[in-house]
């Protein structure tokens, strides 16, 4: 079964060498129960350590069932370890969130045998039939020692490893396990323990003293039963080249998942925090890019408003700064002008004067000051104006100077209420008009109500209503984006023409603003806003992924020794990052979930106390979801990487 020939093994501890093992060379048959003796230091465990592939000699070979293992990688070495090999511990190493069944049946899942059936017959074989579902804290230490048993067992190994196995045992519990393994070795069990207590060597058919990492005596006590090699589960070593990796298994992944639940409940408030910083993040990304996002489309709805490949003549120019201040000498536009600029070209779509003014408007009882805005027949189509009820003016009634309205809602809902307004008789300024359509509803920018406005025909409101003889502005619709600027030009050239205008004065005569251009930079300006404060909340999120990463690394520490136990009994590295990967990536989800929702009733909030417009888009929320899912996978890798790094003795000795 095992054949050793000049193994041996250094320790580097800072400057110095220690030599656990030298030289040693060893035969032990199938079928032996071997007990290796010595005091603390002696080497006993170093070897033993060796021979369950839980270590390397520096020097030396090492055969297992006629099979040179030395050479054998870290993943191979794992698989050897979980088919061929069981271990029984000193201090149990059972996982104390699951049950005897559970931690019985762990070896099976590093093996690809989702079936806990075995794991429930090598408890029933060892006495713990009425334990299978309590957990190690309901067990005395012998149960808990049987449960270790089990579990060496449950994979069928040919060789089981038995390190101080009653270390931590009263005399009762002590013999009963010895009896066990006695038992298991009459049927034809390989069994090596290591012990120190020479009344437990007795139960041994072979003891091996061992002092200075040498090996100087080696006694036979009893008549040897070896064993067969055929009653290996294999007859040959191809199997540790064709097992599947753990990333296809999906019955790891859940056992990965599984653990990951066990460990985020057996610490609650630390998990509580981890997911919190995650929540925090993701809730933070789905408000601010809702309330971007919204604050966007509610300028572009108000933008439409506005028209499209618009020019604005006004009269005179403004200096910058908090309050326009009109420069120069101002020269009056007038009907003339409109006339001219809609003869100017073929690039010239439509053309409408306005003025404007407040006014008192009564109706019945009841009076509301407003803004009446005095436009030609083009203005409802050029600035989105149609009515929604009703009708807008005709050129009949520009010319014939009607007293005709139209209405905004606001001013519907003042004088009229719930009440139609279609036919009624209003006074503006004490002039009777009547009411002929309604207009559709704009909302409230930043400045002023869109919809607290009243409509009548230019002429009407400049000489029947504010006594105006000159246009305000003069709004031009051209027949593409594209003629925009070269009809700014064309227009400021015509009326410096017009008007007679020289020298510097043409500088301040006149001013053309293209609303293209001021729709183009607030849309810039609003996709600028949500992505600043889209980058704010992702930082913290980042934030949320380093809490996570600290919490990983402390759980890393934390569970060192669970580490070592899943290395020894099969684990390879791929399995013990998938597990603490999951773990992160587990912990991230659901702070994403949660932040999800805590985000969306943020971002109503908003809306309902502030009266912010807000818009939750699919789009964000994908994004925050996949962005939590990011950085669980990014700052859980550092910590799972350094948990399947550990070696599996020293994991194993961890404090």
């Amino acid at each position: 079964m095992i054949e050793l020939r000049n193994i041996s093994k250094t320790y580097h501890i800072g400057p110095y060498k220690v030599q656990a093992v030298r030289d040693v060379s060893l035969t032990i048959n199938t079928g032996e129960f071997v007990a290796i003796m010595g005091s603390s230091g002696s080497g006993k465990s170093t070897l033993m350590h060796m021979l369950g592939l839980l270590d390397r000699p520096d020097t030396g070979n090492y055969k297992l069932a006629g099979y040179d293992v030395t050479k054998l990688t870290d993943e191979q070495m794992a698989i050897v370890r979980n088919r061929l090999i069981g271990f029984v511990f000193q201090q149990f190493h059972l996982l104390p969130r699951m049950t005897a069944l559970e931690n019985a049946g762990l070896p099976l899942v590093y093996a690809s045998v989702h079936n806990l059936d075995k794991s429930k017959e090598k408890l029933v074989a060892v006495g713990l039939q009425d334990r299978i579902a309590h957990k190690p804290n309901e067990l005395s230490g012998g149960q808990q020692q049987r449960v270790a048993i089990a579990r060496a067992l449950v994979n069928e190994p040919v060789l089981l490893m038995a390190d101080e196995p009653t270390g931590n045992l009263d005399s009762k519990s002590k013999e009963e396990i010895m009896t066990i393994l006695k038992s298991l070795n009459d049927q034809g069990k390989t069994v090596v323990m290591v012990t120190h207590e020479k009344d437990m060597a007795v139960y041994a058919k072979r003891v091996i003293q061992m002092k200075d990492g040498q090996i100087i005596s080696d006694e036979i006590q009893q008549p040897q039963t070896t064993g067969s090699l055929s009653h290996m589960p294999t007859t040959d070593w191809n199997f540790i080249d064709k097992t599947v990796s753990s990333f296809y298994d999906v019955g790891k992944w859940l056992d990965s998942l599984k653990q990951a639940v066990y460990a985020m409940f057996s610490h609650k408030l630390r998990s509580l925090l981890s997911i919190l910083g995650i929540l925090i993040g993701v809730a933070a990304v789905i408000a601010m890019l809702a309330l971007g996002q919204g604050a966007q489309e509610s300028i572009q709805r108000q933008l439409a408003f506005l028209g499209s490949n618009l020019l604005m003549v006004r009269p005179g120019s403004f200096t910058p700064g908090p309050v326009a201040v009109q420069a120069g000498s101002v020269t009056r536009l007038n009907f003339g002008d409109v006339a001219a600029i809609r003869q100017m070209s073929d690039q010239v779509k439509r053309v409408s004067g306005t003025v404007e003014g407040r006014v008192q408007v009564v109706a019945g009882s009841k009076n509301w000051n407003t803004e009446v805005d005095g436009v030609d027949v083009d203005y409802a189509p050029m600035r989105a104006y149609v009515p929604q009820m009703g009708r807008f003016f005709t050129k009949e009634e520009v010319t014939s100077r009607a007293k005709v309205a139209v209405l905004g809602t606001t001013v519907v809902q003042q004088l009229f209420g719930d009440k139609d307004p279609m036919g009624e008789e209003i006074r503006i300024n004490s002039v009777n008009f009547k009411v002929i359509g309604i207009l559709p509803s704009k909302g409230a920018s930043t400045f002023r109500d869109q919809d607290d406005v009243v409509m009548v025909p230019i002429t009407t409101a400049m000489y029947r209503v504010l006594g105006k003889q000159y246009i305000d502005s003069v709004y031009v619709e051209g027949t593409s984006a594209d003629v925009l600027d070269d009809m700014q030009g064309e227009i400021t050239r015509l009326l410096v023409k017009r008007h007679r205008i020289n020298g510097k004065e043409q500088d301040n005569a006149f001013q053309v603003r293209n609303m293209a251009d001021i729709k183009a930079t607030l849309e810039a300006t609003t996709k600028t806003m949500s992505m600043l404060l889209g980058s704010i909340a992702a930082i913290s999120l980042l934030v949320g992924g380093i809490g996570i990463m600290n919490i990983m690394l402390v759980s890393v520490t934390e569970r060192t020794r669970e580490i070592g136990l899943r290395k020894a009994i099969g684990a390879n590295r791929e399995d013990i990052m998938i597990q603490f990967l999951i773990e992160a990536v587990m912990l991230s989800l659901i702070g994403g979930f949660a932040g999800v929702a805590f985000g969306a009733g943020v971002s109503l909030l908003l809306t309902f106390f502030a009266g912010w417009a807000v818009k939750i888009s699919l789009f964000s929320i994908v994004l925050a979801t996949v962005f939590s899912l990011v950085v669980g996978l990014v700052f859980g890798l550092w910590p799972a990487y350094q948990a399947s790094l550990l070696d599996p003795i020293e994991a194993l000795r961890y404090e």
